[in-house]
Parts: C-alpha cells; sequence; structure tokens
C-alpha cells in the first residue's frame, strides 16, 4: 500500500489498528467519536443510523468545494457545459487560490485556459482553490455570484441549513453547512451524477508538472471506499466526508472538527467499518402487495387493499429491529368509491433510536359505490349486526349486478 507524502507516518501503521477493533453489536446510541459533528447515512434509502450534532451549523472548509462541484456537473448534464471546454485561470483566482495563496492550490497559472476534465480532478484531488475560483467565474461572472447561486441551488436539492459565500470554503461566518447536509450532498452526487462519481477515488494527478495526491486517507485505507473529500481549516478543524460500497449496500459517513490528521484517518474507517458491522437492510413490504385490508363504507368489496407504490426497505440494527413497530395509520372507515392509487393512509416505522419513518399507502384496488337498494341494506345490517371481532364493518362478496 502506497501512501502520499503529505500524510503522516503513523497513517501506515493505523491499516491494522483499525481492522482489529471488535465492534460488532456496538448500540448505536453508544458509538462515540472525537469529531464535533458527525452523521452517518444509508445511502439506498437516506436514512440517518446515527449522528452528533449533523444539524448544526458549522464551517465546512473544503467539504464545501462538493458543492461547487454539484454545481459544475448540473451544468454538465445540462449541456450548458462540456468536459472539453476550457475555464480561465483569471488574476483573482490565481491570487486567492493560487500558488501565491498558500492554500491547496492545483499551481494553474494566471491566464491559463483549463479544460473542465482536469478542473474537476484539480479539486477533487488536489483541492484546489484555484480550480474552483475558475469553475466559479466562468459559471457566474463572479465567485460571489456564484456562491448566491450555489445558496439557492441548495435549497432546490434539499439541503435545509447551508449558505455559501465562496466557492472554496474559505472561512467567512457567512459560509456555513451541516453535517446532515453534507451527506445529503454526496448521496445526491453519487445518485445524481454516476457519470462523473469515478473523479472521486482518483488518487494521484498532476498539473503543471506539479503532481499531487488525494488527501482523503480513506481511500488508502480501505479498498471499498472511493469518495469525496477532506476540509481543514483552524475554525472547522479536520473533516471528512466519505463513502464506501460493501456487497452492493453503501454508507455515507460526514465527521468535522477533528484534532488532527490521525484523528480524521482513523475515525473515518472506523464509523463505516462500524455501520457495515451494526446495520441491516430488511425488507417489510414488496411494492404494490397488501399491507393491511382497510375496511369501506357501502362499497362493491368490505375492504380495500392499502400497499405501497415502492418497496418498503428498512436498515437498522439487529436489536433495532427486534423492537421495531409498525402500523399503518389511516381514517376508517373509507367511504365508497375509492380509485386505485388514491392516498389513503401511512405506514409507520418506529425503532428506538431512529427517527420515524412514514411511507405513502395507497388503494391497491377500485372500489365502486353500491347501489340506492345496497346503500341502505349496508346501513341496516351495520345497524343490525355491529361490527366483525376486529372492530371493521363485517365482510361480505362482492355485489353482483351493482
Amino acid at each position: 500500500m502506497t501512501l502520499p507524502r503529505h500524510l503522516p507516518s503513523s497513517v501506515a501503521t493505523l491499516c491494522c489498528a483499525l481492522f482489529a477493533l471488535v465492534l460488532l453489536g456496538t448500540p448505536a446510541h453508544a458509538f462515540e467519536t472525537s469529531a464535533k459533528y458527525a452523521v452517518l447515512m444509508d445511502y439506498q434509502t437516506g436514512a440517518v443510523l446515527w449522528e452528533k450534532d449533523a444539524d448544526t451549523r458549522m464551517h465546512p472548509a473544503s467539504m464545501s468545494k462538493l458543492m461547487t462541484l454539484e454545481m459544475l456537473f448540473h451544468a454538465l448534464k445540462d449541456g450548458t457545459v462540456k468536459l472539453d471546454d476550457a475555464f480561465t485561470v483569471s488574476e483573482h483566482a490565481w491570487k486567492t487560490g493560487g500558488a501565491a495563496s498558500g492554500s491547496s492550490t492545483m499551481f494553474a497559472k494566471v491566464g491559463s485556459k483549463i479544460p473542465v476534465e482536469d478542473l474537476i480532478q484539480g479539486i477533487i484531488v488536489q483541492s484546489g482553490n484555484d480550480a474552483c475560483i475558475a469553475v466559479a467565474e466562468a459559471l457566474k461572472g463572479s465567485e460571489s455570484a456564484f456562491a448566491d447561486a450555489a445558496t439557492e441551488r441548495a435549497k432546490e436539492i434539499g439541503l435545509k441549513n447551508s449558505s455559501f459565500a465562496n466557492a472554496t470554503g474559505w472561512p467567512n461566518p457567512d459560509h456555513m453547512m451541516t453535517a446532515h447536509d453534507l451527506a445529503r450532498l454526496a448521496r445526491h452526487i453519487i445518485k445524481d451524477y454516476p457519470e462523473y462519481y469515478h473523479y472521486f477515488s482518483e488518487k494521484v494527478f498532476t498539473w503543471n508538472g506539479i503532481t499531487q495526491h488525494n488527501r482523503n486517507p480513506a481511500l488508502y485505507l480501505d479498498n471499498t471506499v472511493d469518495g469525496l473529500k477532506t476540509g481543514h481549516t483552524e475554525q472547522s478543524g479536520y473533516g471528512l466526508v466519505v463513502s464506501a460500497e460493501r456487497d452492493g449496500e453503501r454508507l455515507i459517513a460526514v465527521l468535522n472538527g477533528m484534532p488532527s490528521q490521525k484523528a480524521r484517518a482513523e475515525e473515518g474507517i472506523r464509523v463505516i467499518d462500524w455501520g457495515f458491522r451494526s446495520f441491516r437492510h430488511y425488507k417489510l413490504f414488496a411494492a404494490n402487495t397488501p399491507v393491511e385490508n382497510a375496511p369501506v363504507f357501502q362499497g362493491t368489496y368490505a375492504k380495500v387493499p392499502l400497499v405501497s407504490t415502492e418497496d418498503i426497505d428498512v436498515i437498522m440494527s439487529p436489536e433495532q429491529r427486534r423492537k421495531m413497530t409498525v402500523k399503518a395509520v389511516y381514517s376508517t372507515p373509507i367511504a365508497a368509491p375509492v380509485k386505485a392509487g388514491r392516498r389513503l393512509g401511512t405506514l409507520r416505522v418506529e425503532a428506538p433510536g431512529l427517527p420515524t419513518r412514514e411511507y405513502p399507502l395507497v388503494a391497491g384496488a377500485d372500489v365502486e359505490r353500491l347501489g340506492i337498494f345496497g346503500r341502505a341494506m349496508d346501513s341496516l345490517k351495520t345497524m343490525i349486526f355491529g361490527t366483525g371481532d376486529d372492530g371493521t364493518p363485517m365482510p361480505r362478496q362482492p355485489a353482483d349486478g351493482q
């Protein structure tokens, strides 16, 4: 295993120590981390499996470059930009984010034109501030205009607590994100831009004759890790957005506010490894299969099946699975007529230590309304015989000719 030169030598011995940890069965609420802010998310469902101050706004440092990349990927997807387009490195980009700035840089020359594909690698692998500013100016005319547009775009894709003041993550009181938003952003990038995700696993990139290694330590410690981004400033501490895929399942972890590079490398792998060991997917119901049969009043059928239009899949620990409760919630009885596909209720899934998850339930079939005589007889039967043992109207066969 070859490590980049900028990582501390102690990281080389970390791999063995990490995988010697016995984490299987550790309760979610008992897991501890040196990170001030953290979240572990299931990629498939978007469910938060574990968190620590995940919705507290924080300085994201270079992890916010994921938003700069999202803006660029979005432009590539809608066709306004192509990979072989070239963006110019302005004097502002060179002074603020180039070699003269003393910050992470692609070492781009002022006035040079750089293909978009190279800028993507310069941002991901080299964390180049000059590359970020060049992208911002090309897309929106100025870095400040880009920051405003990024803030609006963040709202569109579901980032609830993020605002941007620049394209680089340079410290600014108006440049803030949450760990939860960073996880949402990572999931969005992986899901919506799969054709560009491979860049996040590249370990080396050379520009202007200078070779740099990817700063993501998890890439070198676990071959199932394939992204995403690190960050560090004095205000933020050391941070990491990391994702890994094992046996067809993917997890995303975000950690920030750690005290050192060593802690960042250790915690990133430790959280991901614990997540894969501790949580399992459980399919509760397949799409379009009855979750429950709900009573229908004055219908040609006594009940209508409630179904989900998608598979209901949950992820949780075996301990949480044992204590899980599943309940269909709807108003009863449901008045006929009922049209297939009509929203009738909600499936509520609850488990200790996890937020309540809700899934829409719709009618799985049409139920026509009885005729006048049938409705009168139905009302009379209800008055005379009451309801069944389960509290629902007495079942009946379909009424022929009604």
